[in-house]
């Protein structure tokens, strides 16, 4: 049975903002993520439908909080919540917030190729 743990996955991100594991099982890419300081990736998403991620997430709050914004209204998780973000939301990110999160990994990955160009351009400009 495929499976993984925050200390075997390896490192993929590490940025002042944001350390990132993920590990891909199944079709799912699992992710382990701390975030270390308030964050709204929003123009992050530009280019995707509403500008807003579209792909859809089962995670848990390890500790901290986050916010799921959507057009019509914002849900709120904090430590030991489960929760499902639906398509169409943009994350706001608090500091010492500690995520696992499952996501399908086509959507995930064509989601990530427009944040990963915003990036670049932002760099770039």
């Amino acid at each position: 049975m495929p499976r993984t743990s925050k200390t075997e996955a390896p490192l993929t991100v590490d940025e002042p903002i944001i350390e990132a594991r993920y590990v891909e099982l199944g079709g799912y890419t699992v992710a382990f993520e701390t975030h270390k300081m308030e964050f709204d990736p929003a123009p992050l998403f530009r280019g995707l439908p509403d500008d807003r991620c579209q792909c859809p997430h089962f995670g848990v709050v390890v500790s901290g909080k986050v916010i799921y914004r959507y057009a019509d209204r914002e849900e709120t998780y904090v430590a030991g919540d489960a929760y499902y973000g639906a398509p169409g939301h943009l994350p706001l990110m608090f500091p010492d917030t500690e995520l696992i999160e499952f996501s399908p990994t086509d959507a995930l990955d064509a989601t990530m190729a427009v944040v990963s160009a915003n990036i670049a351009a932002a760099k770039a400009g």
